[in-house]
């Protein structure tokens, strides 16, 4: 079997519409119907929402309070427009952080989680964080365990890294499969 893997030559929100574009026509190609697409303020989530009509799309927030108490980074103005299109907006503890990074914050010490997120980084950020977001759906119940799916996530702002994955619950992580990269930075 052979695949395509696009690499860009910078990572960054600049990759967000080609990203997208090549997870649109792979999901095609393999029938696929969930997408689950990480987002901060909103803004990749609400062109995904357009880019994937038809399907179910999944956007992942970070968790309110992640950059000061009480507040949430994803806006109210593009939660009405992702929830407009059907998507469905998502906001939970991150798998990988979880308890381990009160944990780091108050004891200097770094945990499991801390270890895989940063042994993902190694294929990127976006490896990294297309993993975490998928155990995030799994475990509220919005994919289905043993279908794949379509991830998308970033180095930051926008999107440039997508996979095809089969997702699992936080506790069978172990178990995931990142079955094709569609595309990442080429770092």
């Amino acid at each position: 079997m052979e695949g395509k893997t696009v690499y860009f030559e910078n990572p960054g929100v600049e990759n967000t519409d080609e990203t997208l574009r090549i997870a649109r026509e792979r999901a095609r190609e393999l029938g696929i119907k969930t997408v689950v697409v990480a987002t901060t303020v909103g803004g990749t989530a609400v062109k995904a929402v357009e880019v994937f009509e038809g399907m179910k799309v999944i956007a992942v927030t970070h968790v309110t309070g992640m950059r000061e108490p009480n507040a949430q980074e994803f806006t109210e103005e593009n939660r009405k427009k992702v929830e407009s299109k059907g998507g469905i907006v998502l906001t939970t503890t991150h798998a990988f952080t979880g308890i381990g990074g009160a944990m780091r914050r108050k004891f200097n010490m770094y945990l499991l989680g801390d270890v895989i997120a940063n042994t993902l980084r190694v294929f990127g950020q976006g490896t990294k964080v297309v993993c975490e977001i998928s155990l995030m759906a799994a475990d509220a119940g919005l994919v289905r365990i043993g279908e794949d799916i379509i991830a998308i996530a970033g180095s930051g702002r926008g999107a440039d890294t997508a996979v095809v994955l089969k997702p699992v619950n936080t506790n069978d992580f172990f178990d995931m499969r990142i079955r094709e990269i569609l595309c990442k930075p080429h770092f």
